[in-house]
């Protein structure tokens, strides 16, 4: 499944919380800061990290 943020996205902030297309939200469990605009970048969510297309690595993220 393709998956991809809700609207837009500005990047990682530290706390960052993300919602996807297919309704599930996730918030940033690891501290890292990187700004980057986008509008529903694609996402790929594997072994507890998100890797959201355009950004330089995967975050550990936590589902909500």
């Amino acid at each position: 499944m393709t998956l991809y943020i809700d609207g837009s996205w500005s990047g990682w902030s530290g706390d960052t919380i993300v919602q996807l297309t297919d309704g599930s939200v996730w918030r940033q469990t690891e501290y890292h800061y990187e700004y980057r605009y986008a509008y529903r970048p694609k996402v790929t969510v594997s072994g507890g990290k998100m890797i959201v297309e355009g950004m330089s690595r995967p975050i550990r993220v936590r589902r909500l």
